[in-house]
Formats: C-alpha cells, sequence, structure tokens
C-alpha cells in the first residue's frame, strides 16, 4: 500500500501492505509514538481489519521515525491528570486491553519491530506480540515508576512469562533500562539486528512467516494462549483498575511534574 506526504503526517497508524504481510506503523515519530486515545483507538481498528483479512498471513507492528513506542503521551496524561480527568485517561486504558487481546485472538502471527525505544506501554506493545525482533538502537524500560503510575497495557501478564517472576520484578521497581542485547538474552527479543539493515530483516522475518502454513501456525498459536485469554482480560481489568487509583495520587502528580522539568521525583506515598 502506498502513502501519500499528506497520509503519513495525517494518519496515526500507517498500514503498509507487500504481498500478505501487513506493516502497522505507529506514526508520531516527533513524539516517539507516544500512545494517547486517538492513537490507541486507531490502532485497535487496524489491528481488527488485519485479523479479519484472510489475505493477510502476518503483521509487523512497528515505528515511525527513531522510536518504536515511548508509551503514554506525557503531555496529555499531564495536562488530564491537572484536572483529574479520569473520563479522558480510562478510555486509553480500556482501549490497552482491547489491543491487547487483538493482538493475542488474531488468528496470525504479530511480529513486533523495535525500532527504538520502548518504554511503559509501549513495552507492553511488543511484548504482546508473538515475536520481538530489535535494532540495535532499540532500548527497552519498565518506567511506570518513574511517574507515579503503575503498570498497563498486559504488563503485569506477559512481563513475567517471559523473563521470570524475579526479573521482572527488578525490571518493575527499577526502570532499568534494557539494551537490545541485554532484551535479547533475558528472552524479551528473539534476534537484534543493525539499525542500518533492520527494515531488510524485518522484511525477511515477515516473509517467512507468512510463507507458513496458516492453519498450524494459527493452532500453535491458540495452543499457546489457550485459557490464558482469560487470566490476561482479568490482569488487565486490575492494571487498569490500580492505574486509575494512581492517576489520582498526589505521587503521579509528581512524576509526571517531575518528568517534564527533567529533575527526580520526590515520592510521599499518597
Amino acid at each position: 500500500m502506498s502513502v501519500t506526504q499528506n497520509q503519513v503526517a495525517t494518519q496515526l497508524v500507517l498500514e503498509e501492505r507487500s504481498g500478505s504481510v501487513l506493516t502497522l506503523r505507529l506514526n508520531r515519530p516527533e513524539k516517539l509514538n507516544a500512545l494517547n486515545p486517538d492513537l490507541c483507538r486507531t490502532l485497535v481498528h487496524s489491528l481488527l481489519r488485519a485479523s479479519e483479512d484472510k489475505s493477510v498471513r502476518a503483521v509487523v507492528l512497528t515505528g515511525a521515525g527513531r522510536g518504536f513506542c515511548s508509551g503514554g503521551d506525557i503531555d496529555f496524561m499531564r495536562e488530564a491528570r491537572s484536572r483529574k480527568a479520569v473520563s479522558e485517561f480510562k478510555p486509553m486504558l480500556e482501549m490497552g486491553k482491547e489491543i491487547c487481546l487483538a493482538i493475542t485472538s488474531m488468528p496470525k502471527v504479530v511480529i513486533a519491530a523495535v525500532n527504538g525505544p520502548a518504554a511503559g506501554g509501549g513495552l507492553s506493545l511488543a511484548l504482546a506480540c508473538d515475536l520481538r525482533i530489535a535494532s540495535d538502537q532499540a532500548m527497552f524500560t519498565q518506567a511506570f515508576g518513574y511517574l507515579g503510575l503503575y503498570p498497563d497495557f498486559g504488563a503485569t501478564f506477559f512481563l513475567p512469562r517471559l523473563v521470570g517472576l524475579s526479573r521482572a520484578s527488578e525490571l518493575f521497581y527499577t526502570g532499568e533500562r534494557l539494551s537490545a542485547d541485554e532484551a535479547r538474552r533475558i528472552g524479551i527479543a528473539a534476534s537484534v539486528f543493525p539499525a542500518a539493515s533492520f527494515e531488510e530483516e524485518t522484511k525477511k522475518l515477515a516473509e517467512r512467516v507468512a510463507a507458513g502454513p496458516p492453519l498450524a501456525y494459527r493452532d500453535v498459536k491458540r495452543t499457546m494462549v489457550g485459557d490464558a485469554h482469560k487470566e490476561l482480560s482479568e490482569a488487565i481489568d486490575e492494571e487498569n483498575r490500580l492505574q486509575l487509583h494512581c492517576f489520582l495520587s498526589e505521587d503521579c502528580a509528581e512524576g509526571l511534574a517531575a518528568y517534564a522539568e527533567k529533575r527526580p521525583p520526590k515520592f510521599r506515598g499518597f
């Protein structure tokens, strides 16, 4: 699918088709593809269309520009928090659940091509996918703690299953930044490629997956996920409940202010 310069400037998710591979490219490069309600809503619709399109046999999720996804849009969250506008923040969390369920229930393989920073909810998006590959310029972090927020978009479900409870706990509690190589070493990324060849390597992998047996791959995915769909749904509901509680806390207001002011936060526990 070709896109015009005007479309590139206005579409929040670019849909690029090459044979039976569909690439969904988050398109807020000036914000490192930070998540806001409009982007989340658009991504849900793109994923559902991909799921229903029988001519699509593999989906790639990646980011425009130099980032994969930097997590929630700080400006959006800070402005909403200043007014305690739960009604504006809550829909983004609800759409995060829809995104995760759309990825995990889709009868095709979804590949996260992490081309740059994947932080907070951006890392959660990558974790929800079936495979993750990374550019050597990628960075991974569970940054929620810096903002006084709770992990969301399925992070508490996916991360311990990939790296184990102990390492996941360390990442949640310290906000450690992982290089692409370290992410591969602990099991988050399957492969790491040089930035210069990353697009080409992503294309090769996606075409290889798309050439595979779709019925078998569908059933492999269904078997591995299985009854965990219900557990995932319940886990995200609990994440969202706790996230809204944290969103209204003074610690969240402090975390968001500290981030904007480029200083360490001073959390007080209320």
